[in-house]
């Protein structure tokens, strides 16, 4: 299990696990074994509602890192992803079908979108967020955010 950076603001509580890498929109990259699953933080799943419906691209597409990975269906809105790095997705996560909830119950666990094949981790971790980084944009973001409440 990773450890978090956590912070709260006005009601909410978000968690940054520290064992992955950030995009600037929260999508998470983390290696295993030489690819890499990917899946949404614990900030943007909870700032998009409960997920009704997670479309992610099949395996086998080829993706530049900020092109369209997935489009989340929730109650409030549709949001459009993008890939935190370049490759290929090799695997969806099946509970995506029937239980896209996952996202919402357990975004760094069970919740993970997809695992992409990658040709050089050293090259894309380079252009990701590190916990930290991403943790201090995510707060700056859920403040402001809170201010318009």
């Amino acid at each position: 299990m990773s450890d978090f950076l956590e912070t709260t603001v006005d009601k909410f509580t978000f968690k940054v696990a520290t064992d992955r890498l950030y995009n600037n929109e929260g999508v998470w990259a983390k290696e295993e074994n030489g690819r890499v699953r990917i899946g949404l933080s614990d900030f943007v799943q909870q700032r998009s509602g409960d997920v009704a419906f997670a479309e992610i691209k099949p395996a086998g597409t080829v993706l530049a890192a900020g092109e369209e990975v997935a489009v989340i269906e929730t109650i409030k809105v549709n949001i459009t992803y993008t890939s935190p790095v370049n490759g290929k997705i090799v695997e969806v996560n099946p509970a995506m079908n029937d239980a896209p909830e996952a996202i919402n119950q357990d975004p760094y666990g069970t919740g993970w979108l997809a695992v992409m094949e990658i040709a050089d981790w050293g090259a894309e971790r380079a252009k990701l967020l590190d916990p930290q980084a991403y943790f201090k944009i995510m707060k700056g973001q859920a403040e402001e955010e809170a201010k318009k409440l």
